[in-house]
């Protein structure tokens, strides 16, 4: 599951071969939910309400990007969150 980036104590990974909608997986401590790249709502799982919104913050600013490497399986680092 590759890392593709980290901020505040939360992680987020990328499968790229998983199901649709376009997604990403976030964790932080116990933590674990899948993240829709469209619009940065949950898909399953639970996070805490403070760190959804930097999750949400940090999605909008790179959805774009976020969307390219689900479309082209091309996985590299995204800036984290400052």
């Amino acid at each position: 599951m590759p890392e593709i980036s980290r901020f505040y104590g939360i992680v987020v990974y990328m499968f790229f071969n998983d199901h649709n909608p376009p997604h990403f997986k976030v964790k932080y401590g116990e933590f674990e939910a899948n993240i829709r790249v469209s619009n940065g709502e949950i898909l399953n799982g639970d996070l805490p309400i403070s760190k959804l919104k930097l999750v949400k913050a940090w999605a909008e600013i790179h959805k774009d990007e976020l969307q390219q490497m689900w479309d082209s399986k091309d996985f590299h680092k995204i800036q984290p969150l400052r």
